[in-house]
């Protein structure tokens, strides 16, 4: 992090290391002790202090450990050791159930595109794009909500392995470039005015072009007179929503009542999912629905 023009390093409590690895701290000032696997910076009043450095690590251990390797084996490895290991491991996905959530992290704060490809990669050969999606790339998207909530990592982080994310939907998108569309209406894809969280959104349309369904990307704070030049065009559509963010709920009535007024009688349809939506109801059956998860939604249109 940058304060005053100065950066200054991210760092943690042994709790902190505690959640983001699943290591006990009790187990942490024990290994500190025997094998000197790290050294914490220690505040006026004693308390520890890691760097991300040792969250790094820490998170490295905790995936051999989880792999049968034992601390005193690990405590002697150079960190190139330590990673060709994870990948080995990766390879033969023989790792444990959170195996790939722990490499992810490790990619994310190193930076490293290459591991990220060869977890996603190695999964999709093996499970599938929806499958991996549901299976690892959901929960480790719920890890970084976290880790960002507790000022683990820097936006630059969060936003590298977004972006990575994305541009692997992406890419398997294009590959269904050509296939046959076998559905009679068109599906638009978008997110209101503010709303940026579009890696869900991207994941849906693949699931709808791959079964037939012609679909419209328009992606990330779409204003809402925009998708009436949408209809325009194209006549009647269904259009797909996940509110995360945005609308605000005390703005989320006039947004349903501008949706009303603009679309009424065209034979267009809204449907919404996502966090802002739980518990609301429609206020026009006939013009918009919510669904109480991506699943829901995903159902009404793929049986």
């Amino acid at each position: 992090m940058i304060e005053n023009n100065v950066v200054r390093e991210q760092v943690f409590t042994i709790k902190e290391l505690e959640s983001f690895t699943g290591i006990k701290a009790h187990t942490i000032r024990i290994w500190e002790q025997r094998y000197n696997l790290l050294q914490p910076d220690r505040t006026d009043t004693n308390i520890r202090r890691y760097t991300d450095n040792d969250l790094k690590r820490l998170l490295n251990i905790s995936l051999l450990i989880g792999l049968g390797h034992k601390i005193s084996n690990i405590a002697k490895m150079t960190e190139q050791e330590v990673r060709d290991v994870i990948l080995k491991a990766n390879d033969k996905d023989n790792g444990p159930e959170n195996h790939h959530q722990h490499v992810l992290k490790i990619a994310m704060l190193n930076y490293d595109e290459n591991l990220f490809s060869s977890v996603v990669d190695s999964y999709i050969e093996a499970k599938g794009l929806s499958a991996t999606f549901v299976e690892v790339i959901l929960p480790f998207l719920h890890e970084i909500g976290v880790m960002w909530q507790a000022d683990a990592i820097c936006p630059a982080q969060e936003h590298f392995i977004s972006c990575l994310i994305r541009q692997k939907l992406f890419h398997h998108i294009e590959n269904l470039k050509g296939s046959p569309v076998t559905k009679e209406r068109s599906l638009v894809l978008f997110l209101p005015e503010l709303e940026i969280h579009e890696i869900s959104l991207i994941m849906i349309q693949h699931i709808f072009k791959s079964n037939g369904y012609k679909t419209i990307f328009l992606g990330q704070s779409v204003p809402l007179e925009d998708l009436v030049q949408v209809h325009q065009r194209l006549g009647e559509v269904d259009f797909i929503s996940i509110l995360t963010t945005n609308p605000l709920p005390l703005l989320m009535p006039d947004y349903m009542k501008k949706i009303s007024k603009h679309f009424t009688d065209t034979g267009c349809h809204f449907h919404f999912t996502g966090v802002l939506t739980k518990g609301m109801k429609s206020p026009d059956f006939q013009l918009i629905s919510f669904y109480p998860g991506v699943e829901a939604l995903i159902g009404n249109f793929v049986s």
